[in-house]
């Protein structure tokens, strides 16, 4: 359709990150399906933390005492607002473990690689998503035999389910060009303070709109997290318009005696051995008519 321009690049780098990407969703499936939603949550809020930790040591990035105290304020209330209970389980927990680290690390490569690379949300996306496909058409039916006793092929597929099935995949679409884009354009750490503002909304919109129970501690928890989201906004606001300043500011300044001689010469002016500047005579374009 035309709508980007198609821009291939290290195939490798693509083949690594579509797949890993794969796994990651496997894995962040899995474990949402063998652990209660309580751990579940908790293993979404693990997140963060590891992905800091990863730029950290990896990157050598630097997150200020006051981006870490936004972060810790909303963990803190996305925690009091999401989890409740805490059922643990071996396989359950491993997989939690995978899915924490495969999903960081891809974050981090969505990242890098458009960085990199020089391409776009969309570009990269476009280029992966073949092996995204691929990767968990392959696993996926054998994970789930494996895991479930159950065959995803010998399901009844009724035009009902194939319906909610391709809607899904719509949103899924959908889904993926947003979190691209803001990766790219952002980090993967304000990815994830996003996607928890994507949390408290749900919790808010069950209650008013399907009226699921809501509490006074899913109320506390919701306004800590939303006073972290603000406090990280506003910190990464102005530590932005400092590194900025901070760059413009290291510019070589140039001096007017140092400037290019052609520019001069352009003006009409050139300056004498004595440093006089003196005005060369300008263009007339009425002196043809006049002669």
């Amino acid at each position: 359709m035309k709508l980007f321009e198609h821009k291939p690049f290290d195939a490798r780098a693509v083949m690594g990150f579509g797949i890993l990407n794969g796994i990651s969703i496997g894995l962040l499936n899995l474990s949402l399906g063998f652990n209660s939603v309580g751990f579940y949550q908790m293993t979404k809020l693990a997140i963060i933390p590891c992905t800091v930790l990863l730029e950290t040591l990896f990157f050598r990035k630097k997150f200020s005492r006051n981006i870490q105290l936004s972060l810790a304020i909303l963990l803190l209330g996305v925690g009091i607002a999401t989890v409740t209970d805490l059922q643990l389980n071996l396989l359950g927990s491993i997989l939690s473990l995978l899915a924490v680290v495969t999903t960081c690390v891809a974050q981090i490569m969505t990242n890098t690689i458009q960085k990199k690379f020089k391409v776009s949300s969309t570009q990269l996306l476009y280029q992966s998503c073949p092996y995204q496909a691929i990767t968990l058409f392959i696993i996926g039916p054998f994970l789930d035999a494996l895991l479930t006793n159950q065959n995803v092929f010998a399901f009844k597929y009724t035009p009902q389910v194939l319906f909610f099935i391709v809607l899904s995949c719509l949103i899924s679409v959908s889904v993926n060009f947003s979190t691209f884009l803001v990766i790219g354009k952002t980090s993967p750490v304000t990815y994830q303070v996003l996607g928890h503002l994507k949390t408290c909304l749900v919790l808010a919109f069950g209650y008013v709109l399907l009226h699921d129970p809501f509490s006074w501690r899913n109320i506390l928890g919701i306004l800590i997290a939303v006073v972290g989201m603000v406090v990280y906004s506003y910190y990464c606001t102005v530590e932005s318009q400092q590194q900025k300043a901070s760059e413009v500011s290291q510019l070589p300044q140039v001096k007017e005696s140092e400037s290019d001689p052609l520019i001069s010469v352009d003006n009409g002016s050139g300056i004498l051995s004595d440093g006089i500047v003196a005005k060369a005579p300008a263009w007339n374009s009425n002196k043809d008519l006049h002669a």
